[in-house]
């Protein structure tokens, strides 16, 4: 056994540096998840692959961080919290390395499962870390610190993606992670292995794991590369979806009925918890969505630069930070499911206003609509927190709140891998009717008659079909999400009104 049962927390310089370092960590893992979101264009083009190939770089990371946050908590027990964490953040660098130096879809996608894994239990740990090296006089202060970068993280990845992918290299927006991992393990090192925890030999559920990996990877592979095996004409679709669903039932029956499950669904029981993360994730799963696909339009069709794409899409996350600490107030007086009834229809009203856009959209249409859903957001995510883990009883709030960012993750995996397939279809089937439309005789002349040769007037109309085609389709999305978010807005409701508010810091 190590650690100490009797550790202290820091004072003065000490604790601030250690809060510097478990804040950093977080802040570098969260970025991940959006960094790349405005420069999977790039690296498509480097990479020779199509841009829905592209979104596996971002879903790949997703899916392997979802798997690994339930192993958290075994791994703490297991290896200690500060041995773990400093494991994780190495093997975070190490991959980080290995994406920035891919020189196929094959290897950045098997490094971005790399820096999942490792960086899946590194956002958790640091929660927990911050709550042990602090006072529980400052614990709000910790918390805060911890919430300001996860807040802050999402708004400055498209930011510092498209910055660094059109000034410098894709590469390097894998590559900054190496100097803030080396500084956070050496931190670490010399600051928190006072406050190392206890090691136990616990034992981890092999056989949920084992089912966990299969039934997920099985399924966002078959969501991945559906589309371009037409689906369930190819066998290997259909084998990837039966392994799936055979999978995940075997895997519900188990967990069920296993006394240390790896993903605990008793949790389910309560009808609360239940109803808001069905809530939970099919807003989030959507939301993502769009985070991933708004970008990709934008530099697509619009011939928007990496960097202005990030700064069009960073607008979301000002607003966010701007409204949480009023929600946190009204969520003392108010019932939290009118905020989050509020929260998702606001969200889904910005929906609406994008439906709007053309292809000669000035930059702030684009961006305000993503200004003002930023100002939804807080009301969406904290009261909902609020609401499932004031459902289930007080010794299962970390298994709920595991639960939770489990299928958060998850939803937005599978939500990015749907919304991509529904946006190229619809893209090929508005294309199709354009094409029938304006390669005409009359449109021909009309462009001859302005001086364009056949094979500029070729281009001119091939051209067109391609901006309108995506921006016809990006609507669609747009519209099928506000009605998504429409009816999450209504499912909360099925949720009784929370008889207890979480602990400090559980909603994270």
């Amino acid at each position: 056994m190590t650690g100490q049962d009797d550790f202290k927390p820091y004072t003065g310089g000490k604790l601030w540096l250690a809060g510097l370092v478990l804040a950093l960590t977080n802040f570098m893992v969260v970025l991940d998840t959006t960094i790349a979101n405005v420069s999977v264009g790039h690296i498509a083009g480097s990479l020779g692959i199509s841009t829905s190939q592209g979104t596996w770089i971002i879903t790949s990371y997703a899916v392997a961080e979802a798997i690994c946050v339930p192993l958290t908590g075994w791994l703490a027990g297991r290896f200690g919290t500060v041995r773990t964490f400093v494991t994780g953040m190495i093997g975070f660098g190490i991959f980080s390395v290995l994406c920035g130096l891919s020189t196929s879809l094959a290897m950045i996608v098997i490094a971005r499962i790399g820096q999942g894994l490792c960086g899946g239990p590194l956002m958790p740990l640091t929660q927990t870390m911050l709550l042990r090296v602090f006072p529980r006089e400052q614990h709000g202060q910790a918390m805060g610190m911890w919430a300001m970068t996860t807040v802050t993280a999402p708004i400055l990845g498209p930011i510092l993606g498209g910055t660094i992918s059109d000034s410098w290299s894709w590469h390097w927006i894998f590559f900054i992670n190496v100097p803030v991992a080396i500084f956070c393990v050496f931190g670490a090192l010399r600051l928190l292995k006072p406050a190392e925890t206890k090691r136990e030999k616990l034992k981890v559920d092999k056989i949920g794991l084992a089912l966990l990996i299969l039934w997920i990877g099985a399924l966002q592979i078959m969501l991945d590369i559906g589309r371009e095996h037409d689906w369930f004409e190819d066998p290997t679709i259909v084998l990837l979806a039966i392994v799936a669903a055979v999978g995940a039932a075997v895997f519900v029956a188990w967990e069920l009925t296993e006394r240390q499950p790896i993903v605990d669904l008793r949790v389910f029981r309560h009808r609360g918890f239940a109803v808001a993360v069905a809530a939970l994730s099919f807003a989030f799963g959507t939301f993502f969505a769009s985070v991933v696909l708004i970008p990709q339009w934008l530099q697509a069709s619009l011939g928007y630069t990496s960097t202005y794409a990030g700064y069009a899409t960073a607008f979301n996350g000002m607003g966010a930070v701007i409204m949480s600490p009023f929600v946190a107030k009204m969520l003392k007086k108010r019932d939290p499911r009118a905020l989050v009834c509020f929260g998702i229809l606001w969200i889904a009203a910005c929906n609406l206003l994008r439906v709007g856009w053309t292809t000669g959209s000035d930059f702030w249409t684009l961006a305000f609509p993503q200004m003002l859903q930023g100002f939804g957001m807080p009301f969406f995510f904290i009261p909902l927190t609020t609401i499932a883990l004031g459902a289930v009883d007080p010794k299962e709030t970390a298994s709920a709140a595991g639960v939770m960012s489990f299928l958060r993750t998850m939803a937005g995996a599978i939500g990015t891998s749907i919304s991509t397939t529904l946006y190229a279809n619809h893209m090929t089937i508005a294309r199709s009717e354009m094409v029938g439309r304006l390669n005409t005789d009359a449109t021909q002349q009309a462009l001859s008659a302005q001086g364009f040769s056949i094979d500029q007037v070729r281009g001119a109309i091939e051209m067109t079909v391609t901006q309108e085609s995506s921006t016809l389709a990006i609507n669609y999305m747009f519209l099928l999400s506000a009605i998504i978010f429409a009816g999450a807005a209504l499912i909360i409701w099925l949720a009784p009104r929370p008889q207890r508010m979480a602990g400090p810091g559980a909603a994270h």
